[in-house]
Parts: C-alpha cells; structure tokens; sequence
C-alpha cells in the first residue's frame, strides 16, 4: 500500500488578532482512534514551555461531520470512533516576539513547527506536507524558510509548499512571512540567506553577508578540513539566518539549517558608516554561536537527546559541553575568520571571565549540576541567580578554553580542542548523514579527548566540571604567550549589589552573598531613596556620585522602602575589588 503523506495547512487569518489556522489532513489514522499532541517544550531552550496553552480551538472532521477531540492531559487529545480520514483544525494565538514560539500581525508572520505542528501519533514517521495561504490583502509577502519546496501545482493564494521527511524534521524549520531585507551568499559552495525583519534604516546587507560568510567559511573547515562540507547538505538546499530586529532584542535558538535570532537595530551597520556600532560584534558572536550549533547539538548531541521527547524534560549533564564549548568557540571564530582582530577577541574573553568570577554561585553548583538543573534553575533565574548557580554557557566557555590551553600545553601544540571537535563529528554527527543517530553519553567525554589527542583531561573534568573549581586560566595563558591581570577599574567604595531604574528612583536588582548591601540588610526589590539625607536619584550614576564623598569602610546610612515601609539601613561600604579581567599578549623579556 502506497505510503500516505501527512497534509499540514499554515494560514495567517486575522493579522490583527494574532492568529494562524492551522488544518492536519490525515488520509488515513493509525487506528480506531487518533491521537495527536503539541510539544511542550522546543530543543535548543531547555524550559517546558505548554505551547499548547495558545491553541484556542481544536476540532476534527471525519465522517461528514465536526467533533470535539477529548483531552488526555495538557498537551494531547484523542479522537475516538475516527477511523478512515480525519481533518484536524486548531486556532493558533501567535504574539510571542521571540526566537522559541510564534508571533503574527499585519507586517509579518514567524512561527516554529514545535507552537503549530500537531503531532499524530504512530505516524511519526510519516512524510509531512506543509502548504502556506497568503494572507488577504498581502500581495507582497513571501515564505522564507530552509525546509524544502515543491513547486508543482500551487494554488494562487499559495506562498509556497514544503515538503519533510518525518514530523521531527517538520518542527525543525522554523517560517518566516512577509517582505524582510534578504541578502545571499555562498560558503564553501552552500547557498545561505540572511533574512531582516523589521525597520532598519539603510542596513549595510553587504557588509554583514561578507563578515558572516568568512565565519561560515571558517566552520565549515574546522569541521571538515578536507572537503568542507557544510553539514545541513542532507536536508536543505540552503542555510537562512532568520532576524528579528527590535529596539533592544537579543537571542537564538538553533535549527538544523537555520537558525531564529533577535537583535537589536543599534547593533547592526548601516550603510556609509566608516566603522560599525560597537554592538556588531556582539550581533555576530550571536550568529557564529548560532551556526556552529548546526554541527554542534543539532547532529553531535548528547545521548539524552536521542530522539528528542518532547512531552517532558530531557536531562543531561552535558550541556557544559554543547552550549559551553559553542560559546567559547563563537567569539573565537570571529577573530579567526579575520571578522575582528585579536585585541577585540581578548577584549571579548575578558568580558566572560569577569562575568564567571563576579558569581558567588560557581562555588556552590558544579557544571555538571548546571546542566542538569536547566529546566528548573538556569531557565528560571531569579534575583538571587548570581548568588546560588553556575553558568553552563559561560563557565562551559571556559572549561573549553582550559581544555584547549592544556590539550595544547601538554602536547607541545601538536594537538588542540578542534582535534576533539573533529573527533566528536566523526564519532556522532556524520552518523545523521548515514540515519544512525548516536549521542554522547554521560560520561563518554573524556575518552573522545584521549582518543583525539592522547591527552587525558579527566583530572580536569573532576575538578572544574563535576566540582566548583576554578579554571587556572591565569597560570594556562601564560603557557601561550599570554598575561592575565586582574585590575580594579573603579576606585569608589561599593555596596557589593547591583540597581535599576524604578520611576525617580532606584531600586535593588540583585545583592551578592556576603557584601555589604547583604550585610546591611537590604533585598532585591528595594527602593533607595537617600544616602545619609542626600537624595538619591534613578540612575547608577547618580548613586556614585553620592558614594563618591566617602571610603571603603567608611559607614552611611540607606533610606529604602521595602514596599510601601520606609526603612533605614547602616552600611559599612566595601573597597570595589580587583574583579575586572585584563589579557594581553605577555610582554617579551628582553636579550
């Protein structure tokens, strides 16, 4: 019997209202009853996000007639006595302007499979067919999207049909609808776009499409040194980097030929600038992190996610790995594809050194357990996150920055992080390209880096990653030619804490274990008032100014209400400590 194809229909039906109709044609249902879900959660963002909390309606049509699914638990339903075909429609509520759901009005449409694709179960595996209507009265807009197309037999108020193997790879290419700013360009041979949404005034399309295709170019070699092939080859003509540009926006989220990204509009050039915003590299970091996740989590993953379930948590302790390892390999690649020069990559470095060590929390959460505990701490951070976790992303970055100066130390430079990164595809990722997807297991690590390198790193591992150690990155950089200082690069007392505006005030963002504003007694959410009858404005400078008249260790006393209680705090203030990380190329001594 001829295999079915599943029949999916994507319409952006009322602009105004945020909604898309989306429509699942089943030809013929797996059994006396059809079940279907939406996934609780989208790879790449470790939370469960319920999207199936913005379907509004659901109803199916089978035997001449419309009938309401019964609900299972949050995120399925069950049709019963549906034998035969069966039509399924929902009402999607699409006003989410970030990288993980869906967001629709009257200037665009962006979804990912994972907030509109219900999924039939026991037809898994059953090729996908997604057709997208026009909206009324956009005759302009276009689909934009890495899924493949097929051209044949288009209705007129088609944007375009697409076509998956299987529903996991349906959810995996996220839609863009409407009339961005596109620029294309070729890496290595692979066609890739570039895909702007939103209003930004005379961007400099060129630029960014040069500067992105060198740091294409320089991952696709990394990986794959001897014939440079770009990895999504086996399933998509082309890669498209799809931007949402906002006032102040920042983030990703990785596809396995794309990738959804937010920024902000000051970030990115424009044409006639002699120099871009300081912010483009910081736009291009997001982008390199992005696209190195193309072989580096969507293809190399760790064994818990293979195959993905989306129904609840996926665990792991690898995350340190996928995510750390690609933030310390984002910024490198830069300065390696020429994009930014070496005093601008030290510069970056020294950013996220600091950042680690000005969070108590490394102390008391190991990598490892940062990883695991992404669905319930780093995903939901609260005023107290510097003071209780560890950042798997940037202390991850590290730990790849030490492995690579020790792989590098201890093999007099024959051998380096890439050599693991190669060995990691050739063991798990080049397995997607023959379908016998394998990941990394829990404790698998240390051997690649062994079989890689001939290095043993588990020594390491123990003490960074499964404990709270410190990387010695002071004494491993010196082993390379390079100088770590730590300089105090702000002489004014401190109160060990962190502030944000709040009307004409200023309020308490965060306070660090043990510092002073601690040992004061004031929290997050506070709102200062006054420093010794001085009134204190809504701005942090205006709150250095103040302390600006007097020492570490001399004591004041803070007006603060905590909610609608005046409260007065004595503060003993601290000397601002030499926190903030310097690296430069070690001096030479001379002859």
């Amino acid at each position: 019997m001829k295999q079915q194809t599943l029949r999916y229909t994507v319409e952006p039906h009322d602009l105004a209202g945020h909604r898309l109709r989306v429509t699942l044609q089943i030809e013929q249902v797996a059994g006396s009853s059809q079940t279907v879900s939406m996934p609780a959660w989208i790879p790449g963002s470790y939370l469960i996000r319920d999207f199936s909390r913005h379907i509004e309606t659901i109803r199916g049509r089978h035997g001449g007639r419309w009938h309401t699914p019964k609900k299972l638990d949050d995120h399925r339903w069950v049709f019963d006595r549906c034998s035969g075909s069966l039509s399924i429609e929902i009402v999607v509520y699409a006003w989410d302007l970030s990288v993980r759901g869906a967001h629709v009005d009257d200037t665009h449409a962006f979804f990912n499979g994972t907030s509109v694709f219900l999924k039939p179960h026991g037809l898994e595996n059953t090729p996908c067919q997604v057709d997208i209507k026009r909206p009324a009265g956009k005759r302009g807009w276009r689909a934009y999207t890495s899924m493949p197309a097929s051209i044949s037999n288009l209705p007129a108020d088609s944007l375009g049909r697409f076509m998956a193997p299987d529903y996991d790879a349906l959810i995996d290419h996220p839609f863009e609808l409407g009339t961005p700013q596109v620029v294309r360009f070729e890496a290595c041979g692979a066609k890739h776009s570039m895909v702007f949404t939103g209003k930004i005034p005379n961007l400099d399309l060129a630029r960014i499409a040069r500067d992105v295709k060198k740091i294409c170019e320089a991952q696709i070699r990394l990986f794959d040194p001897e014939k440079a092939r770009a990895p999504f080859l086996d399933s998509a003509p082309e890669y498209v980097f799809m931007t949402m540009v906002t006032a102040d926006g920042y983030g990703g989220l990785e596809h396995r030929a794309s990738t959804a990204l937010v920024t902000s509009r000051h970030d990115l050039p424009t044409k006639h600038q002699a120099n871009p915003p300081e912010g483009y590299v910081t736009f291009l970091g997001l982008v390199s992190h992005e696209y190195f996740h193309t072989w580096h989590v969507k293809r190399i993953k760790p064994a818990a996610f293979v195959p993905y379930d989306l129904s609840r948590p996926n665990h792991t302790r690898l995350l340190w790995i996928f995510e750390g390892f690609t933030s310390y390999y984002d910024d490198l690649m830069l300065v390696r594809s020429g994009v930014i020069d070496q005093p601008t990559y030290l510069k970056q470095l020294s950013k996220t050194i600091t950042s680690v060590h000005a969070g108590p929390g490394r102390y008391k959460q190991s990598l490892a357990n940062s990883s695991f505990d992404a669905w319930t701490k780093y995903y939901k951070q609260d005023e107290n996150a510097p003071n209780s976790i560890s950042s798997y992303y940037a202390k991850g970055s590290l730990v790849a920055l030490g492995l690579d100066l020790v792989i590098r130390q201890r093999t007099q430079n024959r051998f380096c992080l890439d050599d693991v990164m190669r060995m990691l595809w050739r063991e798990f990722g080049e397995r997607f390209y023959q379908g016998q997807p394998q990941g990394l297991t829990e404790t698998g690590f240390a051997r690649i880096v062994q079989q890689a390198t001939g290095v043993d790193v588990r020594p390491e591992l123990e003490q960074w990653v499964e404990q709270t150690g410190d990387v010695p990155l002071q004494a491993l950089l010196h082993t390379q030619g390079f100088e770590l200082r730590w300089i105090n690069k702000d002489d004014l007392p401190s109160l060990d804490a962190t502030f944000k505006p709040q009307g004409e005030s200023l309020a308490v963002r965060q306070v660090i274990e043990g510092g002073s504003a601690h040992q004061a007694g004031l929290s997050a959410g506070d709102v200062l008032v006054a420093c010794n009858d001085l009134r204190i404005g809504n701005s942090v400078n205006s709150l250095k100014q103040l302390l600006g008249a007097y020492r570490p260790g001399d004591k004041v006393t803070l007006h603060a209400f905590r909610g609608d209680v005046l409260q007065a705090r004595g503060a003993k203030l601290s000397k601002a400590p030499a926190s903030t990380c310097d690296i430069k190329p070690a001096k030479q001594k001379a002859h």
